[in-house]
Parts: structure tokens; C-alpha cells; sequence
């Protein structure tokens, strides 16, 4: 995709248990997009799955990990390479968001936070 790239903290189910302050490169551009879950603390290490709002889910998922965002800790769950469109996140069976918009070349943010 020749489109822009943002930097952020990368994903790994194996090092969910340890901060990561290492980068990820989101490939953005054309009808691809990524979103950015942000979420307290107490979610770190559980799974989010993703699926397109109206499709069968198909087990797309990560984890919450603790990254580092303008020097201080986040709890995050970066879905790259998503196709444009509208999307339900899950965490077990339970819909926890729908209809969240994404646009191709551009990163949404989603925010679960209580506060």
C-alpha cells in the first residue's frame, strides 16, 4: 500500500505479560485502515475479537497489551490491515461495540477507558 505509516506499540499473544515499548509499523492506504482500542488497566491481556458488522465472526482477535503512548503506560489493542468498513468488536460472546466506522489510509480510535 503506498500510503502513510504510523508508529506504535507492538502486538504479541506470547509477551502479553510485559510492557512494549518496541514499534509497529501500520501499512496504511487505498480501502485499508486500522483502529486503535484504548482500554483501562484491568483489560490487559484479554482478547478483543474483531469481525465486520454483518459477517460471521471468523475469530479475529488481540490482545490488550501495556505500550508506552507519549511517555506514559496504555493499554491497547492495535487491528491493522482492516478492510474499509463498519465493524463489532467481542470479548468472549459478548458485543461489547458496534458500528465502529473505519476508512481506508486513515487510523480510527476507539475508547473503552472509564475515565
Amino acid at each position: 500500500h503506498a500510503g502513510r505509516r504510523l508508529v506504535m506499540g507492538h502486538h504479541h499473544h506470547d509477551y502479553s505479560s510485559r510492557p512494549h515499548p518496541e514499534s509497529v509499523m501500520l501499512d496504511l492506504g487505498g480501502d485499508v485502515g486500522a483502529l486503535i482500542l484504548h482500554t483501562d488497566p484491568v483489560m490487559h491481556g484479554v482478547e478483543v475479537e474483531i469481525s465486520a458488522d454483518g459477517a460471521d465472526r471468523d475469530g479475529r482477535h488481540k490482545q490488550i497489551l501495556e505500550r508506552t503512548m507519549a511517555g506514559r503506560p496504555a493499554f491497547t489493542a492495535v487491528f491493522d490491515e482492516l478492510a474499509a468498513g463498519s465493524y463489532t468488536l467481542w470479548v468472549g460472546d459478548e458485543e461489547r461495540s458496534s458500528g465502529v466506522a473505519v476508512m481506508g489510509g486513515r487510523v480510527a480510535e476507539l475508547d473503552w477507558r472509564s475515565s
